[in-house]
């Protein structure tokens, strides 16, 4: 079911940190990984081989009047509509290998829906990155060779995360290190020149985009795929397994609703609202069935009221598979979906409600009613477990008469019976459904029981006609959640800190070159006013004094002192350099924001840790992905700008009046 790398891509051997493959890869997945892709593109480049063929012999097959040509392009374009079909079919048996990510326990139980990983071609960014670093920030590119040989490494592990709780924490670092990414290398006005690449993941179908969005949202996609692998290997018939299991399929709806919140107009079918949609309901039905298998377990002591509850839970897993199977049927989804999937969704729906009749049967059949309190409550419930009265007589009279009750009991079994044989056939319609042993195992066993059920119950003598059973209220004791992704829960700090603080020094703000001046502040001190930390800025500069005659120039962040290195220097660092200046002066490089306005520059600056509040402050994602432009922000990181303008209150108190002693750490003259 996934994809793979293209053709001509190649997975290094492993990914180290520390001597070590890095926590939350798993390098050696790729052989299944790179078999499954590479016959996706043998396929998908036969079917548009195949495709144009088709589209030729049409064309002419129109423009011809010769009647000998007519018949020989019809009989092509059959044989090539035969080709296309035979593609098709094998391409879906690729995305229908569910199997493969079942749990390997002996138990027997349904098996549950996952997604292959999005799959992506290696990405080369050292010459890109370098030539932005030296162009935007000039800096000797040369030196960052390491972060960016760093950032590499992480994207190239994150294509094979391991299926547990530290491959979804890798995919999530590499995801919040794109907010850096985009900050320091992404201009709002120019592209940086690099495309990615990453493929369908049901069809393998590629895509390309420049914008840094498409990225992000394929990465995420990644993480609600690896949730429905990691809960579709649980073993279900254990409470901690099946609360697992429920957890990461919440976790799995949650990641793809946000991503349809938050993108548009994606370049790949898997990612537009219809198939997230899609993925979201079929998420949360797989959710429900596993509220009803956790209630199965819970409720081992078995009773009129708790067998009545199980027949509300399996009636509502009914209830929610069918909203899926009708949304998969509707265009586009219908052409793009796995017949498989349908399939098996549209079994789920007919055998969960053939278990709420069974069910139905077991309380109405095993259990009796005695008057007074209990048959008061029982005739509460009941009077809401059908949505619509039962024929007969009172219900009353009914929870009293034991015969009363086998009636409509075995009109219940006589219903889950058809119910099961109609599954099994559904089943039987999917070659591919028809390989999976453990879902025939389920259906058949469960179709055995209630005929034996129905066996047990059914007399000789009886002469009723059995009627209708009415249908089951659904009602649920757990409503499912989507539970969105938390991605402050993984912190991560910026790769590439050594540029300096990324509210100062990012792609958005355009840079005069850096300028290396002497000060030799004699008597009079340097004559400027600093502000602020990471980088301090000169916020002021006194007309005559040493800074002003040296060419500083107001709204200037000092990145150095004496070759000391200053981007993350607080204030009362940078001014004990200065105290510390000798008679031969001091050796500054200052830097200058290319704006009319220095005032409008001034911000706060923050630490380069990514924090929870920077992460949940954004709003909507790039809504033009298809077009490859990307929007100033990205998903989940708003560009917060809080400018600090200066304080008219303070006075402008001249540097030759101002003592070493007097510097303080807010706004200083010196």
């Amino acid at each position: 079911m996934e994809a793979g790398s293209g053709d001509g891509d190649s997975y290094p051997e492993h990914h180290e940190t520390d001597g070590s493959i890095r926590k939350g890869c798993d390098p050696f997945a790729q052989t299944q990984r790179s078999k499954l892709q590479h016959r996706r593109a043998r396929i998908n480049q036969q079917i548009n081989k195949e495709m144009r063929m088709r589209a030729g012999a049409e064309n002419l097959f129109r423009a011809t009047t010769n009647h000998k040509v007519k018949e020989t392009v019809a009989l092509e374009l059959s044989y090539v509509n035969s080709n296309l079909q035979l593609l098709k079919e094998e391409l879906e048996e690729l995305n229908s290998s569910v199997e493969v990510y079942q749990n390997e326990s002996e138990a027997i139980s349904v098996p549950m829906i996952p997604l292959g990983l999005k799959e992506t071609k290696d990405l080369d960014l050292m010459d890109p990155l370098k030539d932005f670093i030296a162009d935007h920030y000039g800096e000797d590119a040369a030196l960052y060779e390491k972060e960016i040989n760093e950032l590499m490494e992480l994207r190239q592990a994150m294509r094979t995360p391991s299926r547990s709780e530290a491959g979804l924490e890798l995919l999530m670092e590499y995801y919040n290190q794109l907010y850096f990414m985009d900050q320091r290398f992404f201009p709002p006005n120019r592209s940086l020149g690099v495309f990615f690449h990453w493929y369908d993941s049901l069809t393998g179908v590629p895509s390309c985009q420049r914008a840094l969005a498409f990225e992000k949202g394929s990465v995420l996609f990644n993480m609600g795929a690896l949730y429905t692998q990691i809960g579709a290997r649980q073993d279900r018939q254990s409470l901690q397994g099946v609360n697992t299991a429920i957890n990461a399929f919440q976790k799995a709806a949650g990641c793809f609703s946000f991503l349809k919140e938050n993108f548009s107009n994606a370049p790949s079918l898997d990612m537009s609202a219809a198939s997230l949609n899609m993925l979201v309901r079929l998420m949360v039905a797989q959710v429900q069935e596993g509220i009803f298998e956790k209630f199965v377990l819970e409720n081992t002591q078995n009773n009129f009221i708790t067998q009545l509850q199980m027949a509300q839970e399996a009636a509502r897993v009914e209830d929610v598979y069918t909203l899926v199977y009708r949304t998969m049927m509707h265009p586009p989804v219908k052409d793009y979906v796995p017949f498989s999937w349908t399939t098996m969704v549209r079994v789920k729906a007919e055998h969960f409600k053939a278990l709420s009749h069974c069910h139905a049967a077991n309380a109405l059949c095993d259990f009796s009613t005695s008057p007074g309190l209990e048959l008061i409550e029982h005739e509460k419930v009941f009077l809401q477990f059908h949505t619509s009265p039962p024929e007969g007589p009172p219900i009353s009279f009914l929870l009293q008469d034991q015969e009363e009750r086998r009636k409509l009991g075995k009109t219940h079994l006589k219903k889950a019976v058809i119910k099961h044989e109609e599954a099994m056939r559904i089943h039987g319609l999917c070659k591919i459904l028809r390989k999976m042993d453990i879902l025939q195992e389920v259906l058949t066993l469960a179709h055995k029981r209630s005929l034996s059920r129905y066996s047990d119950i059914d007399h000789e003598e009886d002469f009723f006609e059995t009627g209708e059973a009415p249908d089951i209220q659904p009602k649920t004791h757990q409503k499912p959640e989507v539970t969105i992704p938390i991605f402050s829960k993984v912190k991560v700090k910026d790769i590439f800190h050594r540029l300096g603080p990324v509210s100062v020094f990012s792609a958005k703000h355009r840079w005069r070159p850096a300028q290396k001046v002497h000060l030799d502040p004699g008597d009079g001190g340097f004559g400027f006013t600093l502000r602020g930390d990471s980088p301090v800025l000169i916020a002021d500069v006194v007309p005559g004094g040493c800074a002003a005659r040296a060419g500083v120039k107001e709204g200037s962040y000092i990145v150095s002192v004496n070759a000391e290195d200053c981007r993350w220097a607080k204030h009362s660092q940078v001014v004990q350099l200065l105290k510390n200046t000798g008679e031969d002066g001091a050796d500054i490089e200052v830097v200058t924001f290319q704006s009319a306005d220095p005032q409008n520059t001034i911000q706060d600056k923050k630490s380069s840790m990514l924090t929870s509040s920077e992460i949940l402050q954004g709003n909507k994602e790039n809504r033009k992905m298809a077009g490859g432009k990307r929007s100033n922000t990205l998903l989940l990181w708003n560009r917060k700008r809080n400018p600090t303008r200066r304080n008219p209150n303070i006075p402008n108190i001249s540097a030759l009046q101002l003592p070493f002693s007097a510097v303080q750490s807010n706004e200083s003259m010196y």
